[in-house]
């Protein structure tokens, strides 16, 4: 075999092992470069390994199946590579690059691809290790030399290329485990900047809020309100990791800043104690507690304890602020004596009444735990607005704020972005947007806000996801409520939104009228093929991520 032969495919394979890498990298930071999430993520979608592993087997059984060398006790007899093996192989190889470049990082996807310096520093050890890879393989080949040329006399060399060709799902987080010590190290430096920033403002107050769902929209509200009167920081857009966090206070936070609001997000237990280490908030509200993430927290009560970390971290000075309508948050409430309850029901310190809610907002009455009373409106769509409004109220109340001068930043308040975002896009057309929801309660609040408008009521979806073993039954239910809400279902994904689909049929909802979808673009293509004498209001809830 000519030493040509061998480097062509060897160019052609190192080529497929690029782009394959950068795709599986790309779906490791879709999963926070958490290698046991993302190994859970592989085994979930293991049809899109199946054919890289038949064209691997296949590349196996052609190779031990065409010997180049026999030898015997006298002679050794060579025969070149069969030339029908190496364009087999070589396309197999190609085909791969032709998977990996339709779905490269940043091509089709809504979160593309970020070249992190983490995602460097890990590109590096992949590459490493790619190198050390075909080096065994250059040296592994036993060679006859001829006058005119030098030839390669096994196939060791393409079996362990490509070996590590088809192997690259395995490579990519074996490279993110091998700098795992390295990665340890650079995130605990600068945390620990981080506190030094913040143990240099001493008087700034911070705030955690931390919740199933409702926190992102709990502090945008709770920042314009405190921002009326403070100087305000809040973690930006969905910043509620460790590294998250951190970026904010190293990057934003200012000395004339009076308060620091700091979402605090969580998939397991004890991630938001660890938040609480790094911004040590003095005040923190728990928006709700839910089924959500249960994949990783493994039970509902894993959720209540990991939620509750935050009121565990707060001292005896500082107060929690505690959704009170939450079943779950209200039996824990009594373990905790600065703890202050806000709600819709009775028994509440702070409490929202005489709630008026319609296509054009939102009017409700809120009482102060001294008896004292003010009248707010709002843009937000939904009763269950008013839940976190409320609670951003009472806190922002007691910092000193008066309640009748919240009523301006009340009204001020827009919707948060693809949290029921009400956009009007002409042609009869108005998007709900709620593609940032993705659980029950909020599914429900969803279908509510929805039954408000006195229109062609259509639903676009492709479910809920990690709700772990209730997810099915979940998404039944979802079904079964949206038949009672809807005049037309979208559903997004056929695998995906079968228990939404058998929902809706159980319920003897008119099947004509509910159509499953392949995409996002399909969907709305449906969508905008209906005809209808009335305008259209489309709620999109919950857009999955890319690893979906």
């Amino acid at each position: 075999m000519n030493i040509a032969i061998y480097c062509i495919y060897a160019v052609i394979a190192l080529i497929a092992i690029i782009f394959m890498g950068l795709r599986e990298f790309h779906m490791l930071q879709l999963n926070g470069y958490k290698t046991p999430e993302h190994s859970w993520w592989m085994k979930k979608n293991y049809k899109r390994y199946i054919l890289p592993i038949i064209l691997f087997i296949g590349q196996f059984v052609l190779l031990f199946t065409n010997p180049v060398i026999w030898r015997t006790e006298k002679h050794v007899f060579i025969r070149p590579l069969n030339t029908v093996t190496i364009i087999i192989i070589s396309v197999f190889a190609l085909f791969n690059i032709s998977i990996a470049i339709n779905n490269k990082p940043g091509k089709k996807f809504k979160k593309p691809f970020v070249y992190t310096a983490r995602v460097k520093r890990m590109l590096i050890t992949f590459f490493i290790l790619i190198a050390l890879i075909f080096t065994a393989a250059f040296f592994s080949a036993e060679r006859v030399y001829f006058e005119e040329s030098t030839r390669f006399t096994n196939n060791l060399p393409f079996i362990i290329i490509g070996s590590a060709l088809y192997l690259t799902p395995i490579l990519v987080p074996l490279s993110n485990l091998i700098n795992k010590p390295v990665e340890k190290a650079v995130q605990n430096w600068y945390i620990n900047d981080a506190k030094k920033i913040l143990a240099s403002c001493p008087d700034l107050h911070k705030v955690g809020i931390t919740g199933s769902y409702g926190k992102t929209s709990m502090k945008f509200y709770l920042s314009e309100l405190l921002s009326s009167q403070y100087e305000t920081l809040k973690t930006p857009e969905s910043f509620n990791t460790p590294m998250g966090v951190t970026i904010t206070i190293r990057r934003d936070l200012k000395p004339t800043h009076q308060y620091f609001i700091c979402e605090m997000g969580a998939r397991r237990v004890h991630e938001i104690k660890e938040l609480c280490g790094i911004a040590n908030p003095h005040d923190g509200i728990i928006t709700s507690v839910g089924p959500q993430h249960l994949e990783t927290f493994g039970s509902i009560e894993n959720v209540v304890n990991t939620k509750f970390e935050l009121a565990d971290s707060i001292s005896a000075l500082g107060k929690v602020y505690l959704n009170g309508d939450n079943e779950l948050i209200r039996k824990k409430a009594p373990d905790y004596p600065n703890a202050i309850t806000y709600g819709l029901q009775e028994g509440n310190d702070w409490r929202a009444t005489d709630v008026s809610v319609s296509d054009r907002g939102t009017e409700f009455t809120v009482t102060a735990p001294d008896g004292k009373s003010c009248r707010y409106s709002t843009k937000l769509l939904g009763e269950h607005n008013v839940q976190n409004l409320l609670g951003a109220i009472a806190y922002a109340a007691d910092t000193g704020i008066p309640m009748e001068k919240l009523v301006l930043p009340v009204k001020r308040i827009a919707a948060v972005p693809h949290r029921l975002q009400l956009l009007d896009k002409g042609n009869g057309v108005t998007f709900i947007d709620d593609a940032y929801n993705s659980n029950p309660s909020g599914c429900r609040a969803a279908l509510a806000v929805l039954g408000l408008f006195d229109a062609c009521r259509i639903l676009v979806t492709p479910g809920m996801v990690e709700l772990g073993a209730k997810q099915e039954e979940l998404n039944y239910e979802f079904g079964q409520e949206a038949s009672k809400a809807c005049d037309y279902i979208v559903l997004v994904g056929k695998k995906q939104t079968e228990p939404i689909y058998n929902g809706i049929k159980d319920s003897g909802y008119d099947m004509s009228k509910v159509y499953v979808a392949d995409s996002l673009n399909d969907a709305l293509a449906k969508v905008n093929a209906y005809t209808t004498d009335k305008k259209k209001i489309v709620l999109l809830e919950n857009d999955l991520p890319d690893n979906y």
